[in-house]
């Protein structure tokens, strides 16, 4: 009898009958949809924020100069282009603004066009002196990308609060199924765990059958969840990719940290929530 007690020395054996009272099939699975969901939820704050990131660097320094249809757009492009700070200063073709004024003007070859001339600043470049010579050219408005720049974050950053707002509902689930799984166990093995605990055995013996069990069964259901996810992202990545970054979709563009650290998050979270539901039932004994 001195050895009941002492379950932690019983390595390799399962005094509490835990692999049958907590079988390894519905709870892994449902483990398994949780973490396909936290995958595609972690890629998608993944890839919102890489998209914030490259809305912000690649528009931080695209202005766009308007001047009137009788100004040498040529000559100021040059100048423009010779100041500090300048990438790039093009004249925008005619034709190009045409095309563009197409589907609301129609084909009106005869009406007089601005001239138009594209910008790229250097994200670390003074803007002052830039500033000052567009204010002296006669006619000259110039524009920035500022405001659909801003909505477009403002979009980037809803998509990454909904995305963490989803893992937290997923954690939330997937703890809500470990505490009734415990309890499930704890109903199927109530006498064997009464009997063991009247003879002396401690709490957190008891605990930690029960969390290193569910911990398990988490972790399995959990890796299953991010493999059946690999093919599901690259589907996604291959589609997505081509039109959000403007090339081809690479294994890299996977989230492979973020899938690995998935069957580990899942047996921390089932270790835990069944070591604090058995604790808090054992203290009402």
């Amino acid at each position: 009898m001195a050895d009941i007690p002492r379950l932690r020395h019983l390595k390799g054996r399962d005094p509490l009958g835990l692999r049958r009272a907590l079988a390894d099939r519905l709870l892994p699975a449902l483990v398994g949809a949780m973490a396909l969901l936290a995958a595609l939820g972690l890629a998608g704050a993944q890839g919102a924020g890489r998209l914030a990131e490259r809305w912000q660097a690649g528009a931080s320094g695209q202005l766009l100069l308007q001047l009137p249809s009788d100004a040498d757009a040529g000559a100021i492009a040059e100048r423009l282009a010779q100041l500090p700070g300048t990438v790039e200063a093009a004249l925008v073709p005619e034709e190009r603004l045409r095309q563009l004024m197409a589907p609301w003007l129609g084909e009106v070859p005869n009406l007089p066009l601005p001239r138009m001339v594209a910008i790229t600043l250097r994200p670390d470049a003074d803007q002052t002196s830039f500033l000052e010579v567009v204010q002296d050219l006669p006619g000259a408005q110039l524009e920035t990308q500022g405001t659909a720049i801003q909505q477009a974050l403002r979009l980037a950053e809803v998509l990454q609060a909904l995305s963490v707002a989803m893992l937290a509902v997923v954690g939330l689930v997937g703890a809500a199924l470990v505490t009734v799984a415990t309890r499930s166990g704890i109903a199927a093995r109530r006498e064997t765990i009464l009997i063991l605990h009247e003879l002396g055995a401690r709490d957190s013996d008891i605990a930690r059958r029960f969390a290193r069990r569910l911990a398990q069964l988490c972790a399995m259901g959990a890796l299953g969840g991010a493999v059946v996810a690999v093919p599901a992202l690259w589907a996604l990545a291959d589609q997505a990719i081509p039109v959000v970054l403007a090339r081809e979709a690479t294994a890299a563009d996977l989230p492979w940290g973020s899938l690995l650290a998935l069957p580990l998050v899942a047996a921390g979270i089932g270790w835990l929530t069944a070591w604090i539901t058995l604790r808090v039932w054992l203290r009402r004994l």
